[in-house]
């Protein structure tokens, strides 16, 4: 079945389940939207995974660009699975996920055996800055059924940025159990290149190059040094300002143009989360980092 196809039967089912409990709905929805995940891993060449807000918008138009100029493409289609391997076949089908809707497909709610066999490149980021991260994207740009399927505080909560960034299903705690479980994993998938978004803001070509030698791609130095510049933040904000991209849906989209917190490319600060607590806050922020796998080079 064709991906779209697939996305449409999803919708028909859930309407079918309006009358369903809650919780009942939240677990048809999530194997739903698993085993669409599960037939894109099976047909990609490579996977990106990370956790939501980790630089992962930007990476995609340095990828887009850099696949764009190899194959004489479009610079407005932005990369998404094979829509761009199907104008080129010398270009990858980039399955980019969060491995999130997967581990109820799979019922692999811990293991990660469904990526045997695959190259991953595993983009992490500071959690603190995540976490602050995803809660302007919670409570600007996540829509209500997002936020209730994926155990997010609902829909019009009256809570702080602290208050976020402690909660255990979203902040900074499961934030490190997500990483210190794929710590845990990577020695026997093997295949896998962890890319650091703090080291991608210092040297990006370096980092872009680094990946496109671990995924096979035979992409130039100048391509490159194209797609750096290409997608440099100042040049993102204003293709997000203009809707830039076509068919990306609200993928590169502010929620409201008048509200510069609503943007997918908010401020691409590292440590920034500073300016949002005390010292105080800072130090216990500090001491659960301190559960980090040292392996991401994010530990005191």
């Amino acid at each position: 079945m064709a991906d779209k196809a697939r996305v449409v039967v999803r919708h028909i089912i859930m309407s079918l389940c309006f009358w369903l409990p809650a919780r009942r709905r939240k677990k048809v929805e999530r194997w739903l939207r698993g085993s669409e995940e599960f037939a894109k891993l099976e047909r990609c060449d490579w996977v990106l995974m990370s956790w939501g807000k980790s630089g992962r918008t930007w990476l995609r138009v340095m990828l887009s660009r850099a696949y764009q100029l190899k194959g004489n493409l479009n610079v407005k289609e932005l990369l998404d699975f094979d829509n761009l391997k199907k104008r080129d076949p010398r270009l990858p089908a980039v399955f980019f996920t969060h491995n999130n809707y997967l581990r109820d497909y799979t019922n692999n709610q811990h293991s990660k055996r469904h990526f045997q066999g695959k190259r991953i490149v595993l983009l992490v980021r500071d959690p603190r800055d995540v976490a602050v991260s995803q809660f302007f994207q919670w409570q600007y740009r996540m829509r209500p059924n997002k936020k209730f399927i994926n155990d997010y505080p609902p829909h019009g909560a009256d809570i702080t940025v602290w208050d976020f960034v402690l909660d255990e299903e979203a902040g900074v705690p499961r934030i490190v159990d997500y990483f210190n479980g794929w710590a845990h994993a990577i020695p026997d998938l093997k295949e896998v290149l962890i890319v650091r978004y703090e080291d991608m803001r210092i040297d990006p070509g370096a980092i872009l190059s680094r990946i496109f030698d671990f995924t096979g791609a035979d992409i130039t130095s100048e391509q490159v040094e194209e797609a750096v510049d290409f997608a440099a933040y100042e040049n993102m904000k204003k293709m997000e300002q203009d809707s830039f991209f076509k068919g990306s849906g609200a993928r590169v989209k502010p929620g409201n143009k008048g509200n510069p917190q609503s943007f997918k490319v908010r401020k691409a600060k590292v440590g920034g989360y500073r300016d949002y607590f005390n010292d105080s806050q800072c130090a216990q922020l500090e001491a659960m980092i301190a559960e980090l796998d040292p392996m991401f080079g994010y530990s005191p």
